[in-house]
């Protein structure tokens, strides 16, 4: 695992396949190809949307490209362990059983998510160290320490026989960072005097101006809310993962006098293996169970929980509702909801606050939180340092990697070198070239329950319908021979109208299904889809004419 430079080769050629991450915030996977080889950099899942993916658990990148070309896979290079990044490796690995490399507290949240999974016997997990270089095949990927806003978080040299392509995962140039190292920046330094041949730079905050905070300064915000606030219950809602922002919780308490107790399965998940790696600094005796908050004084704990993005099963939201079984939310609790909310959230999370509010609590929510993601001057000092000969701005919907690349023809690229790429794109580099030459099968994977795929676009579209607009279902028994109605029609609605309230809309509604009935036996016809069809019409007209809406029409005939 030593670092060794590939020779770089005039007539070479590799491939970036992005097969998820664009367009959006998650899923991201991409793929790097030479004519025998593929290392694939993440594997991560995304959170469905209410309203445009109604009743789907998760989302996840579809992999047919890379099951059709199984055997040059070498394997998954995590960047680090977000579920936007690893989310998605216990349903891929299931087909397609690769080694998987990644730094100490990613491995660890990887293996406990297989071993949920059941597939811990099967899969390849592999840790590796910052400066560690794996050889796949006419490739290597070497891993290089950042910071974010998990430990252990890399960016990825990935040398190629065309040249070094930089990924540098999510991340933020962060000089204070609250446990372990900064980034290092005089590796990612080195690399620009090496020669980099593109760059893959993450363009979550590029419509920022300035720096990112470090994560250090929110522990200073911590302190003064606790110092100011002696005699009451203090509740901090955080993302799980966030292990810098736990740690700096557990500091505060412990200068403080006071216990605290983690509620939220996966946070809870995460600290216990992030303390069991020497990943965050405890005393003994700190850390409470939650069955063990009566034993203590409201005003000697802190209670951090997940929930800061309003989901409606996580703690604080179940604290908020009434629905926690052994938490309730005093009058007087301080409440920090230490996140920004992601894109879309912003309802629920103002939700929460608010039946936080109405239940006394003070809600703290302003300087609570800094982001893992560069802003634009730490782009720019990637940029600086890197000399890239071309870049592909990834990571983040369309108007973040635009902000990108505008940033990157600030600091001298040329227009054609800056390549805005879509999911499923296939991009060709070789070493004086960058051109868009293909597009492959790509896009989202929907899990729903037990099932992974098997509810595709037009289920999504009958759910969609079904929640805007609800159904009405028609049964009709008609006699096989003569075509005459011997039951129904009956008109059965769900998510439409109340039906006791609108008793002469369903009579008519009948009725004009009847006329239709009448009007095909005058036809002597026997085709029971083309009735089907005839009802389904004249009823939608009607429905449409009488009350402007567009119902779901099932009708349902059965022969006796």
């Amino acid at each position: 695992m030593t670092r060794r430079k590939k020779k770089t080769t005039e007539n070479a050629k590799v491939r970036i396949i992005p097969l998820g991450g664009l367009e959006e915030i998650g899923m991201n996977i991409t793929a790097i190809e030479t004519e025998e080889n593929i290392v694939v950099v993440d594997c991560g899942m995304a959170f469905p949307d209410d309203a445009t993916t109604p009743g789907i658990d998760l989302v996840i990148p579809d992999i047919t490209y890379l099951k059709e070309r199984l055997d040059k896979v070498r394997g998954f290079f995590i960047t680090h362990g977000h579920e936007d990044h690893i989310g998605a490796l216990p349903y891929v690995l299931r087909e397609i059983n690769v080694p998987v490399y990644g730094t100490r507290l990613t491995t660890a949240l990887i293996r406990h998510k297989i071993e949920e999974a059941d597939i811990a016997d099967m899969a390849k997990i592999n840790t590796v160290s910052f400066g560690d270089v794996i050889e796949a095949g006419d490739m290597s990927v070497e891993f290089i320490k950042t910071n974010h806003s998990i430990q252990d978080a890399a960016a990825l040299a990935i040398r190629t026989p065309a040249g070094t392509l930089l990924h540098t995962g999510d991340f933020k140039v962060d000089y204070t960072p609250v446990f372990g190292d900064h980034i290092d920046l005089q590796r990612i330094a080195e690399l620009g005097s090496e020669g980099v041949l593109a760059l893959m730079c993450d363009s979550t905050n590029a419509i920022r101006e300035g720096f990112t905070s470090s994560e250090s300064t929110v522990g200073e915000v911590f302190d003064t809310v606790v110092q100011n606030n002696p005699d009451k219950r203090i509740i901090i809602a955080t993302f799980a993962s966030n292990v810098d922002r736990v740690q700096q919780i557990i500091t505060t308490a412990e200068r403080f006098g006071r216990k605290v107790c983690i509620d939220g399965r996966s946070m809870v998940n995460v600290i216990n293996t992030a303390v069991e790696l020497g990943l965050v600094s405890v005393q003994a005796g700190t850390l409470i169970e939650i069955g063990q908050l009566k034993d203590y004084a409201p005003e000697k704990t802190i209670l951090v929980a997940t929930g800061s993005q309003g989901e409606s099963m996580a703690a604080l939201s179940r604290m908020a509702t009434g629905q926690h079984k052994k938490v309730s939310i005093n009058a007087g609790d301080v409440v920090i909801i230490s996140s920004t909310p992601i894109p879309g959230n912003e309802k629920a999370v103002a939700k929460v606050i608010n039946e936080l509010c109405h239940k006394h609590a003070e809600v703290v929510y302003q300087d609570t939180h800094v982001s893992g993601h560069a802003c634009e001057e730490e782009i720019k000092l990637i940029y600086s340092l890197v000399h890239p000969h071309f870049t592909i701005p990834v990571h983040g919907e369309f108007r973040h990697r635009l902000a990108q690349k505008n940033i990157a023809r600030q600091m001298g690229l040329a227009e054609d070198n800056i390549k805005l790429i879509d999911t499923g794109d296939v991009l060709e580099l070789t070493p004086g070239s960058c051109e868009l030459v293909d597009h492959v099968q790509s896009g989202p994977i929907y899990v729903d329950g037990l099932g992974v795929g098997d509810v595709g676009n037009i289920v999504i579209r009958d759910r969609q319908n079904l929640a805007a607009n609800g159904i009405i279902i028609v049964p009709i028994t008609l006699d096989k021979t003569t075509g005459e109605v011997l039951s129904g029609p009956d008109i059965v609605t769900r998510g439409f109208v109340y039906v006791r309230e609108n008793e002469d809309l369903i009579e008519d509604a009948r009725n004009v299904v009847l006329d239709t009935l009448e009007e095909f036996r005058g036809k002597k016809s026997k085709n029971w889809t083309t009735l089907k069809g005839k009802v389904r019409d004249d009823l939608s007209d009607y429905i449409w004419r009488r009350m402007k809406r567009n119902p779901i029409i099932l009708p349902i005939i059965m022969e006796a």
